[in-house]
């Protein structure tokens, strides 16, 4: 990366957990960001946190192509070349197989895969347009590398993801464009507080990780910002797993 500019990061849903924690360390780490969620205002305190840091606050709808097209313009024109493409954004959904809807299948795949894939490839276009490289980093999970019952479609979904993530490293390395993945197991988010602190299920979930412990969202922002720093300049199609061991054992 040039080192006469800053740094420049583009991360979709960025207003709370993961996404709001990735944002701010790649702030803290220099990065001048394009913050992205389905309403801007819900990115005010993430961007009044960011302190130092130029910081762009996008509606981003992942369901739309018009939407993707119009944010990474947007990122480019306030920011420049854009550095970094943080796919974080995503739907779960936990629910038996055999009663997921075809609108359910559509509303988890389209957000997570679909819109994670197309989101890319404008990224991809913008590095080429600029002539110089960049880095992907898509937040997988390790549903999408083990089963589980009741979430099919979710883990489904970040199955395509490590896929796409080989697929496009192999693809965009001519281009000098790095695509990784971090995959966690359950991490603590605000949205899972609720669940874990039900002693049976956190026990129940506990006893899957053999480290006994459930990563958090800094170390996760940590990975994705080691991926997209200079001391990962020669990954590219890989999956970095924070689960305690789960898929060792």
């Amino acid at each position: 990366m040039n080192e006469t500019r800053s740094r420049t990061a583009l991360v979709t849903g960025a207003s709370t957990g993961i996404g709001r924690a990735t944002a701010l360390a790649l702030a803290r780490a220099g990065f001048d960001l394009a913050i992205t969620d389905l309403d801007a205002n819900w990115l005010a305190d993430v961007a009044a946190e960011a302190q130092g840091r130029k910081v762009v606050p996008l509606v981003l709808e992942l369901r739309s192509e018009d939407s993707i097209e119009r944010a990474v313009t947007q990122a480019s024109d306030a920011l420049g070349a854009i550095d970094l493409l943080v796919n974080n954004a995503g739907r779960p959904l936990q629910k038996p197989a055999t009663e997921v809807t075809w609108a359910e299948w559509n509303d988890v795949i389209d957000i997570n895969l679909k819109g994670s894939f197309f989101i890319s490839a404008a990224f991809a276009r913008h590095c080429r347009s600029h002539g110089r490289g960049g880095a992907v980093v898509s937040l997988a999970s390790t549903h999408g590398l083990t089963g589980i019952a009741g979430r099919s479609v979710y883990g489904i979904s970040k199955g395509g993801i490590i896929q796409m993530t080989r697929m496009l490293a192999i693809e965009w390395a001519p281009l000098g464009i790095r695509v990784n993945a971090v995959a966690p197991t359950t991490v603590l988010t605000p949205s899972r507080e609720k669940l874990l602190g039900e002693p049976e299920a956190r026990a129940r979930m506990l006893a899957r990780i053999p480290l006994d412990r459930f990563p958090t969202m800094d170390e996760i922002a940590a990975a994705v910002c080691y991926l997209a720093s200079d001391a990962a300049a020669s990954i590219t199609g890989q999956i970095l797993v924070l689960d305690g061991g789960l898929t060792a054992a």
